[in-house]
């Protein structure tokens, strides 16, 4: 995926294999973070034939190599060979430099070509087919070539030597393996009360190892292994700041145990229109749903959990699930999404499970650069409760309700990249919980609005953030215990600074204005540095 991560659509969908994204938010200590297909592309092996296909075609005679003037003797030796016996030797600019000394060694490479050539067909059925005076030139130019074509030769035996060490050595044959590290320091201020403010400056990681297998080229099965040591909670425990307002987008709690996280398989069909997702470990409505926002991966995204992606996504805190995203056009997709909690609990199971949620979500691209979604959620809860791990406890808890209850969430998303070095993207939704035992209700709401400054001094792949949104909030309710009062407003600045292709350092700071949605709060300010590391 690209650093501006835009959403893509083709003529046909395929599942994503790129292993960098990585997982968008840690959303509770004790949640499993997200492993998700992002958006379709093609597959590697489908884009390397066809890169392999134009390479092969764009060379069709030694006259394109413009760098070999028709005046030397050696053009028109190389012409009538390579012409003659369909070799094709040459830069992918279509130049060849011969008259660079450096350059002898790309010469002694197209001549050695010719020589194999040859020699294949002097031994074969079409000997007669080889001219003498072909083999005078190949004679003559060995002879002015000998050094470089001896050095050239001892290379290729170094490289064959090398590849068969790798290939002894590699991991599998069929078995990707790939993985990252963040390392984030993070120190607070504020927010007594919510908490009693004693945030002490805090390090923290979280590692990720992954291994992709694809059995037939148009599917993946993934396994993902996360450690994490964010303890109680980090900023989120009562001696800090006590709300899950002021998580941090990477924190999971795995006490630095390695535990399986991540166990999924998915597969193409309809044509290749369609990806089927099963996943019986680490499942969110955001495993199949796109969340439509450049920040969702914890990585070099948002800073903060509640910055990363909507809300609404989280529900029901869910941990195994089905799906499937359908391509319907070129500018249209549809996705599908269904999951559960305890699934593996014999008492409940799939259709028992006492926390349920069922995602569906429309998206449409009118333009190139503009993509906008609207998805609708209805899930079930034992416990009246949203479990999001986000905004406030009131609206998490759907006001303390404590009553089995039908959820119904709509959620409006637009990503806008109004050029290449600027995207405007914005989300916003409301929550309906309707207690299925008494005429209890509760109504929350959220939104965020962002803008994203691509290379904004002229460094490849650097990216400022800024963000403001309002955390999850229970506007009203009828029978129940608790509503909120205030209003709490996120605001969140971040630089992620690209070292390479494999770091990425990032800081940044987010503050929360009466926390907890209460006016009476104090505001919490939180200052991040993050650094990835991927492999």
């Amino acid at each position: 995926m690209g650093a501006k991560n835009l959403l893509l659509f083709s003529g046909t969908l395929l599942i994503y294999l790129n292993f960098s994204v990585f997982a968008d938010a840690r959303e509770q200590p004790n949640n499993s973070p997200i492993i998700f297909l992002e958006e379709p592309h093609k597959f590697d092996h489908i884009a390397q034939d066809s890169a392999a296909s134009e390479s092969s075609d764009r060379l069709t005679s030694v006259s394109q190599l413009s760098d070999v003037q028709p005046s030397d003797w050696s053009f028109t030796a190389l012409q009538s060979l390579i012409e003659r016996y369909g070799v094709i030797s040459g830069y992918p600019d279509g130049t060849f430099q011969g008259n660079r000394s450096l350059t002898r060694y790309e010469f002694a490479a197209g001549l050695q070509a010719v020589m194999q050539k040859i020699d294949e067909l002097l031994v074969g059925a079409y000997s007669n087919v080889v001219r003498r005076e072909d083999l005078e030139k190949v004679a003559k130019l060995s002879e002015q070539f000998a050094v470089e074509l001896s050095v050239l030769r001892s290379r290729i035996d170094s490289l064959e030597a090398r590849t068969a060490e790798i290939q002894a050595q590699q991991f599998s044959n069929t078995t990707k393996l790939a993985g990252q590290v963040i390392f984030g320091i993070a120190t607070g201020a504020g927010g007594k009360p919510p908490g009693k403010g004693e945030a002490n400056t805090i390090f923290t990681q979280l590692t990720q190892l992954q291994l992709v297998s694809s059995f037939t080229g148009k599917d993946v099965f993934r396994i993902g292994l996360t450690s994490g040591n964010s303890t109680d909670d980090s900023f989120g425990n009562p001696q800090a700041f006590n709300t899950n307002m002021a998580r941090l987008a990477w924190q999971a709690d795995y006490d630095n145990q390695v535990k399986l996280d991540s166990l999924e398989y998915r597969i193409a069909g309809l044509g290749d229109k369609m990806v089927f997702t099963f996943k019986p470990v680490g499942f969110s409505l955001s495993s199949v749903l796109s969340v439509n926002s450049p920040y969702a991966n914890a990585d070099q995204g948002a800073i903060s959990s509640f910055a990363g992606s909507t809300s609404l996504f989280k529900i029901g805190s869910l941990d195994a699930g089905v799906g499937f995203d359908w391509l319907m056009s070129d500018q249209m997709r549809l996705q599908f999404a269904y999951g559960t909690r305890n699934s593996n609990d014999n008492n409940q199971g799939v259709v028992g499970a006492d926390h349920s949620a069922l995602g569906v979500q429309f998206l449409y691209k009118p333009t190139a650069s503009l993509i906008t979604g609207l998805a609708y959620i209805n899930a079930y809860a034992s416990d009246g409760q949203l479990d999001t791990g986000t905004g406030s406890g009131n609206a998490d808890t759907s006001g303390g309700l404590k009553e089995p209850a039908q959820i119904h969430a709509f959620n409006a998303s637009m990503k806008w990249q109004l050029s290449d070095s600027l995207v405007f993207s914005v989300w916003g939704g409301g929550v309906f919980t309707d207690s299925v035992k008494s005429d209890a209700t509760a109504f929350s709401t959220t939104y965020q609005a962002s803008v994203g400054l691509y290379d904004p001094f002229g460094r490849k792949g650097d990216l400022l953030g800024l963000i403001i949104g309002q955390p999850l909030k229970l506007n009203n309710g009828y029978l129940i215990a608790n509503t909120d009062s205030g209003n709490s407003t996120h605001y969140e600045v971040f630089y992620r600074y690209l070292v390479n292709d494999n770091i990425a350092i990032t800081p940044g700071f987010f503050i929360v204005t009466d926390p907890g949605h209460i006016s009476s709060n104090d505001d919490i300010f939180v200052g991040v540095l993050r650094t990835t590391f991927n492999f």
